[in-house]
C-alpha cells in the first residue's frame, strides 16, 4: 500500500508521526509524499486550541475528498483529536476509517491494514512510552529527541494532562541509545521535547534528573548542540543553571513559558510562580549564563484581565527586552477551569491585545537583531533559499525563530562561521568568515 503522512502540531506529535512512519516501512508499506497518489492516508493531529483542531479537521477533510476521486482507500486520524473527541468524530467525519488515540499509535499497521469499517483504539494514554524505531524527517544535522510525555499540572487554561495523560519519563538508557544511533546518522544537534523537560526523572523515582542526563548526553561524540523545550519557571534549579553554563555543549537559549506577569492572573491559571519570582529568574538566568537567550510565550484576554492587566506585562516586556517571545489569545477549551470563567473580554478584544504585544514584540527583535552586527557565529547550515545559504545560531530554534541568511562557501549539515552584516524581514543578514 502506498501511505500519505500528515503530521500536525508540535515536535512530540512529530516524534510519534516519525515512529509510525517506521512502523509503516517496516511492514512492508511504502510512502509516497504526494496525497493524491496515496492508497492509504494517516493525519496525526494536534488539538491543543481551537486553531489547530481546525487545521486538522481541514487536513482530514481534504483527504476525504480523494477518496471521491482517487486511489485513497483508508483513512487513519491519530493523535490528540481523537482523543478528545473520540465519542464524536467517526460520527461527525464518517469518511474516516480508522481513530487511534494517543497511546495507540504503534496500531497504525492495524489501522490502514484493517478491513474494520470503522476502527478504533484507545489505549491508556498514561502508559509508559513505547520505545521504537523512527524515521527523521527533520534536519539536515537536527533532530527532536522526546524524553518524557503526558503533564501531571492542572494550568486553568490547558487540555494537555487530559489528552496527553501522566508525566512519563522515559528510561535515561533508553534516551542515551537513540541519541547516540541519531548521532551515528550525522545528527548533530539534538532537540530535547517534553511537556516540561525540566520534570524530567520526578516520576523515575531513582534519582535521575535533566541534569544527570544532560551530563551523559554531553558525552556522546558527535553532538555538537543540545537545546532544550521547554523549560518550567519553578522548577529551574541552580545545579540545572550551573550545568547549562558550564557545558559547551548546552546552547545558552532557554524557552520558559511564563504566560502572564500579572500575580492575579497567574493564581487564575493556577500557576505557583509570581512576577517577582519570575523576574529574579530572568535576573538569574542573565547573571550566571553568558550572552543567554531567553524565549517565553503569553496568553492574553484570559478571564480577569482586564486594561491594567494587560498593560502589566507590555510594561514587562518593554522592561525585560526578551529577544524571544510568542503570545497567543486565550481560547477557552471544553473540560477546562478557565472555559468556565465568565469575566473575560470579547475574541475582538483579545485578538487587538494580541497584535499589540507582537508588534512590540517585532521592534525589540529589531533591536536585538540591529546589536548582532558585527559580531560572528557559529552557524548550522540547513540548505539554499533564494540564492543563499540559510541556516541557525543557537539562539534561533527551529520553525519559530528567525534564520540567518548568508553567502560564501557552506554545505548542508555543516557548522560555518558567519559575520553579521545585517537584517532584513526577520533574518539576520551575513557572510562566511
Amino acid at each position: 500500500m502506498k501511505v500519505c503522512f500528515t503530521s500536525l502540531g508540535c515536535a512530540k506529535n512529530l516524534i510519534d508521526s516519525e515512529q509510525m512512519l517506521s512502523l509503516v516501512v517496516q511492514a512492508g508499506h511504502e510512502i509516497v509524499a504526494d496525497p493524491s497518489q496515496a492508497e492509504g492516508a494517516v493525519v496525526n493531529t494536534c488539538a491543543f486550541i481551537e486553531a489547530a483542531q481546525q487545521e486538522a479537521i481541514d487536513a482530514i477533510l481534504e483527504l476525504a475528498e480523494l477518496k471521491k476521486t482517487g486511489p485513497l482507500r483508508r483513512l487513519v486520524v491519530t493523535g490528540c483529536l481523537p482523543q478528545r473527541y473520540q465519542g464524536d468524530i467517526l460520527k461527525e467525519i464518517p469518511e474516516i476509517d480508522a481513530v487511534l488515540g494517543t497511546g495507540s499509535f504503534p496500531d497504525v499497521v492495524a489501522a490502514l491494514e484493517s478491513g474494520e469499517e470503522h476502527y478504533a483504539r484507545f489505549r491508556d494514554k498514561s502508559a509508559p512510552l513505547p520505545e521504537l524505531d523512527r524515521l527523521v524527517s527533520t534536519g539536515p544535522a537536527w533532530a527532536y529527541i522526546k524524553i518524557a510525555d503526558g503533564c501531571d499540572k492542572r494550568c486553568a487554561y490547558c487540555v494537555i494532562p487530559s489528552i496527553r495523560g501522566k508525566y512519563r519519563s522515559r528510561s535515561m538508557e533508553a534516551i542515551l541509545q537513540e541519541a547516540r544511533a541519531l548521532a551515528e546518522g550525522g545528527i548533530k544537534e539534538l532537540i530535547l521535547v517534553a511537556q516540561d523537560v525540566t520534570w524530567y526523572g520526578h516520576d523515575l523515582k531513582d534519582g535521575t534528573t535533566l541534569t544527570t542526563l544532560l551530563k551523559e548526553l554531553a558525552r556522546i561524540e558527535g553532538i555538537a548542540w543540545i537545546r532544550l523545550h521547554y523549560l518550567y519557571p519553578s522548577e529551574i534549579t541552580d545545579e540545572l543553571i550551573d550545568e547549562i553554563a558550564s557545558e559547551p555543549k548546552i546552547v545558552k537559549y532557554l524557552d520558559i513559558p511564563v504566560q502572564h506577569v500579572n500575580d492575579d492572573i497567574l493564581r487564575r491559571m493556577r500557576r505557583p510562580e509570581r512576577k517577582q519570582t519570575i523576574t529574579a529568574l530572568f535576573d538569574k538566568l542573565r547573571a550566571r549564563i553568558e550572552d543567554v537567550v531567553l524565549r517565553t510565550t503569553f496568553i492574553v484576554g484570559l478571564p480577569g484581565e482586564g486594561p491594567e492587566e494587560f498593560q502589566e506585562l507590555v510594561d514587562f516586556l518593554r522592561e525585560q527586552r526578551l529577544p524571544r517571545a510568542g503570545v497567543f489569545a486565550f481560547s477557552p477549551q471544553e473540560g477546562t477551569a478557565a472555559a468556565e470563567m465568565t469575566d473575560r473580554c470579547t475574541e475582538e478584544e483579545a485578538e487587538a491585545r494580541r497584535r499589540a504585544v507582537m508588534d512590540l514584540q517585532c521592534r525589540i527583535m529589531d533591536d536585538y537583531d540591529r546589536q548582532q552586527i558585527g559580531r560572528e557565529f557559529q552557524v548550522l547550515c540547513q540548505g539554499r533559499e533564494d540564492g543563499l545559504w540559510c541556516g541557525r545560531r543557537y539562539a534561533d530554534s527551529p520553525d519559530v525563530d528567525e534564520q540567518v541568511l548568508f553567502t560564501g562557501q557552506a554545505e548542508p549539515g555543516q557548522f560555518v562561521r558567519v559575520r553579521i552584516t545585517g537584517f532584513e524581514d526577520g533574518c539576520l543578514i551575513g557572510e562566511t568568515v
